[in-house]
């Protein structure tokens, strides 16, 4: 008789596949972010390594792009939607070697559950994609490495895979450093897996995860270890543009807001229990007892708290992005579920409606949320009788996002503009941030080289010089904001024969034009540009830093603003 597959596959399958579905409407329909942009730049100037972040973003990037031919949202996005699905896959995986099926289940549940989740590791395309990937392999790696057998721990050939595998995480993000780090720390806090930490197999692994860099510490380099140095200090000081009157203090209420600000980003029904299972399990730790799942927790901690506690107390100091202390949640949703696995014997009803409810508040939300960023659902005003709308479009952070399938067209349709790119040999923009979007807008109609001029150039710098560009024509491209500020045009202006304007390319939502597109045409670069700040002048005001959205902190306001609004109609 043909053995049948077990029953919990197929709730599994279910999970993932819908989960897929999902994620891919909001990847089809969902305008670019900023970075996501950007880092669409980097499957056009393929490299060892990118100033901003290791190589496997440009891949998981490019992976749509190159299968498809197409530059849109949605092939951007693709490798981060295979490759997440795969991900949650493994964190199953884990969970079930660590525990049991129905842990593993209810990990899988609560990870598919989790907005930011579901955003940053399964829509966006982002560094946190293959790290994720790369992060739960590592994990079920050293799963199998010291749980897989009951007797004496005797250390094996998977210590050199690990070393390997941390390699690869390390060439999708920074953060696959702490990963090494705190396999490390918890071999050398494990009495019985401390000989891995004098094992051969480990020198290996350390070996190969030295060899597995080299794409990272090879471009590094070749530039100044430029990489290493912004990561280890230039991003943490204070903008150029900024005139700071006193140095930054440690605010302890800063780290307040960080905390209350993960619990929205992880929805509170989720980013509450994942913060209290970490107290707990690490409560347990020091619990008298020799309990089988002590060394299984304890590993799962060091994985995840140097992310989720360290960024939470650095928020005092510096401002934390997002998506930097996720992959410790990540971690943590193993050992959620194992709790909720055991409240499930007590109140399965209780478990059921926690999950359901979580579920049935968040996805509809996601798709009231899609469906105002693409068509101005709660626009005031917009173009629909039903609905007049809440927010004003000029007080809508959302606006921000740029539909480039809109601009595409809008610059196609223009004969001025087709004239003068004809005519050109380079663009440039005002902001690193909008080379992205504005190469992904043309990329049908041009594959001139898009080019930066500002003070924080970040990858451009190593992309184009313009130094190759003296004597050539160029359209100059920005927002409607920074036309209003003339001391911009007027830097521009002095590096070229002529620079006027030609063209506004409109952006509608609802209805209603949301920003508006200048384009200005540049004749003959005088000389290779160098920045006002690179010239000595620091005296820039305020008013005119540049502005940049954040996707998820848009989400996750809106998200709480409804959250908190329908609360309180209730009460």
């Amino acid at each position: 008789m043909e053995k049948q597959p077990p029953k919990i596959v197929y709730p599994v399958i279910l999970i993932l596949f819908s989960g897929l579905i999902f994620r891919s409407i909001i990847a089809l329909y969902l305008y670019p972010g900023f970075d996501e942009a950007y880092y669409y730049l980097y499957t056009k100037y393929l490299d060892w390594s990118y100033f901003d972040h290791p190589i496997f973003v440009a891949l998981t990037t490019g992976l749509g792009v190159w299968l498809t031919g197409e530059v849109n949202q949605f092939t951007i996005r693709l490798g981060s939607l295979l490759l997440y699905t795969v991900s949650l896959y493994l964190l199953y995986l884990i969970s079930k070697k660590l525990f049991d099926r129905s842990s593993a289940l209810l990990t899988l549940v609560i990870a598919s559950i989790i907005p930011i989740f579901q955003l940053a590791f399964g829509v966006l395309t982002l560094p946190d994609v293959p790290l994720i990937f790369f992060w739960s392999l590592t994990l079920l790696c050293t799963v199998n490495e010291f749980f897989s057998s009951k007797s004496d721990y005797i250390p094996s050939y998977r210590l050199a895979m690990l070393g390997i595998l941390v390699g690869l995480a390390c060439l999708s993000k920074y953060h696959g450093f702490i990963l090494g780090l705190a396999i490390l720390g918890f071999c050398a806090t494990t009495q019985k897996y401390r000989s891995a930490l004098s094992s051969l197999w480990l020198w290996l692994g350390v070996a190969l995860f030295i060899v597995t860099l080299f794409p990272l510490w090879w471009w590094n380099l070749q530039h100044d270890w430029a990489s290493f140095r912004f990561q280890l200090s230039g991003r943490f000081q204070p903008d150029p543009n900024v005139l700071i009157s006193s140095p930054k203090v440690y605010n302890p209420l800063d780290v307040f807001v960080v905390f209350l600000g993960g619990i929205g980003y992880l929805f509170p029904t989720m980013g509450l229990p994942l913060w209290w299972v970490s107290w707990r399990a690490l409560s347990n730790q020091f619990s008298p007892g020799d309990a089988d799942w002590k060394p299984k927790q304890l590993l799962i901690l060091w994985l995840s708290l140097p992310l989720t506690l360290g960024f939470t107390l650095l928020g005092g100091l510096i401002p934390i992005l997002p998506t930097w202390p996720m992959p410790g949640f990540w971690g943590l949703s193993l050992i959620l579920g194992y709790y909720a696995s055991s409240w499930q014997k007590l109140s399965p009803r209780w478990v059921k409606r926690w999950l359901w409810g979580s579920g049935l508040i968040i996805y509809p939300i996601f798709l009231v949320l899609l469906l105002h960023l693409t068509t101005g659902l709660l626009q005031k005003p917009n173009q629909y009788p039903f609905f007049n709308g809440l927010i004003s479009h000029h007080d809508d952070p959302s606006t921000e996002l740029i539909d480039i399938i809109q601009l595409r067209q809008g610059l196609k349709s223009s004969p001025t503009f087709r004239e003068a790119l004809a005519d050109s040999e380079f663009i440039f923009t005002n902001a690193y941030y909008l080379g992205g979007s504005l190469s992904m807008a043309i990329a049908p109609l041009s594959n001139l080289p898009i080019i930066c001029f500002s003070s924080d150039r970040r990858g451009f710098t190593f992309w184009t010089s313009t130094e190759e560009l003296v004597g050539k024509d160029g359209l100059y491209i920005t927002l409607k904001r920074f036309i209003d500020l003339p001391k911009l045009n007027q830097e521009f202006s002095s590096y070229f024969v002529s620079f006027s304007e030609i063209a506004q390319i409109p952006l509608q939502r609802g209805g209603e034009i949301t920003d508006i597109f200048y384009v200005y045409q540049g004749k003959k670069l005088l000389k290779p540009y160098r920045s006002n700040q690179e010239n000595g002048d620091r005296q820039i005001k305020t008013d005119e830093i540049k502005y940049s959205v954040d996707v998820f902190s848009f989400a996750i306001k809106e998200l709480s603003y409804l959250y908190i609004y329908h609360s309180l109609r209730l009460i």
